[in-house]
């Protein structure tokens, strides 16, 4: 079955459109209609505000707001909140798709959405921060919800903006509303294990990798560019599996250390140290760039988009790169990575440990009962292995990279979807 061919990608670092590459690959292996195309590709849903606030000083800022609704074919639209100045359409419209595909990946009855807001958190008050959230809230009323869209914490938010979110949701209710968010503080109904899930993830990815690649983790190095919340439990969890974790970055720099760095350490340091690890003493400094082409097994980029493009892929030297961030490699740098061999374990794959358990915590708010910590870890490392067996299985099927095998699966599952729901 034919469909039509899509425009030409312009620009292949642009994150909307690395993710169309990589669709238009998967629904041309699977011959999708022109219709099932059509519907897939396009946003449910695009919204923009505009939110003025008052600042501290007594002045008017405005701020613009974003909420892309990708797919609700599978299930409530699902997706975080982005506080950034960097955020803008295009990258907003690539998050939501992938986190439509994410879902479908790892089998969870959510399409996906995203959102975010145009400013700098680090330059903001906790007050100021609280006017802006409860401000977008009030905003996106008609569009979140916990049937509909249900936000979650992104780069810039976290449990604290969540809990915001959810009172001033509840507040327009008139009634206390737990399961419009997820990733709350756990006093407020969020998930026990939901702060590691994202980097318990990407350790069940790349051990399941090693083990495709007969690398012994008890021998193997790793190198994680970024030491936020997922690089950093990502870390964690991989040193706990017997992985060297000999080199880490985040904004303010880069430290390497042969024999391993220790990573409890480093994430002390951190948390007493306004959240970088500038000045740590535990490594050697090394420039943030020279991280990504170390010598090491196992590469996590966990930071933002685009890290890997086609001017350094040629000198990537891992084995194997565990996309921890959404987006880390573009997609003109994917064919040099598997020309030169190096298994690429997808975002969509890799870092859905966050949305598996967020799923977990909405399922908790809605029946009233909360797990053990032990019971959310164990069926999250259950549905991410179960997943990354399909996806590898997939890769022999189509004879396709990781990437293209995930989106085959993800892209299928929603095809087939829409079209037993009968379309609109």
């Amino acid at each position: 079955m034919a469909y039509i061919e899509p425009a030409p990608i312009r620009d292949k670092s642009n994150p909307f459109e690395s993710m169309m590459e990589r669709f238009h690959i998967a629904a041309e292996k699977l011959g999708l209609s022109e219709e099932v195309y059509n519907v897939l590709k396009s946003p449910t849903k695009e919204v923009k505000v505009h939110l003025p606030i008052t600042m501290d000083d007594g002045s008017k800022q405005v701020f613009k707001g974003y909420r892309v609704i990708h797919s609700n074919i599978l299930g409530p639209s699902k997706g975080g909140v982005r506080f950034d100045l960097g955020v803008h359409t295009d990258e907003v419209k690539a998050l939501a798709a992938w986190m439509t595909w994410k879902c479908a990946v790892v089998d969870i009855p959510y399409g996906g959405g995203k959102g975010g807001v145009k400013c700098d958190p680090r330059s903001l008050s906790a007050g100021e921060m609280e006017r802006i959230t409860r401000a977008y809230t009030v905003a996106m009323k008609d569009v979140i919800g916990p049937e509909t869209d249900i936000p979650a914490p992104d780069m810039g938010t976290g449990p604290r903006e969540m809990a915001w979110m959810m009172d001033e949701y509840s507040k327009m209710e008139g009634r206390t509303i737990h399961s419009v968010v997820t990733g709350k503080p756990v006093v407020l109904g969020g998930s026990l294990g939901r702060e590691e899930a994202t980097g318990r993830g990407v350790m069940v990815c790349a051990i399941k990798a090693m083990e495709k690649r007969s690398i012994d983790p008890a021998s193997a190095t790793c190198a994680v560019q970024g030491f936020g919340n997922v690089g950093s439990w990502a870390a964690r969890l991989l040193v706990e599996k017997g992985v060297k974790v000999v080199a880490i970055s985040d904004k303010s720099g880069a430290f390497y250390k042969a024999d391993g760095i220790d990573i409890e350490a480093a994430i002390e340091y951190r948390n007493n140290n306004n959240g970088t690890i500038e000045g740590f003493s535990g490594a050697e400094n090394i420039d943030p760039d020279s991280l990504l082409t170390l010598d090491v097994d196992v590469l996590v980029p966990a930071a933002m988009e685009d890290v890997i493009d086609a001017n350094n892929a040629h000198d990537i030297k891992a084995r194997m790169i565990v996309e921890g961030a959404n987006g880390p490699v573009s997609a003109n740098a994917d064919k040099i990575l598997q020309e030169k061999g190096i298994m690429v374990v997808p975002d969509i794959l890799a870092n859905a440990g966050g949305v598996t358990v967020s799923y977990f915590e909405w399922i908790q708010n809605r029946t009233g009962y909360g797990w053990t910590r032990e019971r959310v870890n164990m069926r999250c490392e259950r549905f991410l292995k179960s997943a990354f067996e399909k996806v590898f299985s997939a890769t022999k099927e189509y004879d396709v990279s990781m990437r293209i095998a995930a989106y085959i699966i993800a892209v299928d599952k929603v095809a087939k979807t829409y079209m037993f729901r009968g379309g609109f």
